[in-house]
């Protein structure tokens, strides 16, 4: 944690807008492709259940 405050407050690397910016690109991703993310976990939830039965 102590790394992870250390950089936030470290000015050289990348600044406040630009994290924010990538926040936004990604929330964004999530919720344009939310349908198919909640399918594809349903099939790999369904998929581990149904071979768990079987050992």
């Amino acid at each position: 944690m102590l790394h992870f405050r250390s950089f936030l407050k470290e000015e050289s690397g990348v600044g406040v807008v630009e994290i924010i910016l990538i926040l936004v690109v990604l929330i964004s991703l999530v919720l344009i492709f939310k349908g198919q993310l909640t399918d594809l976990v349903k099939r790999i939830f369904g998929k581990i259940t149904s071979q768990s039965n079987s050992v």
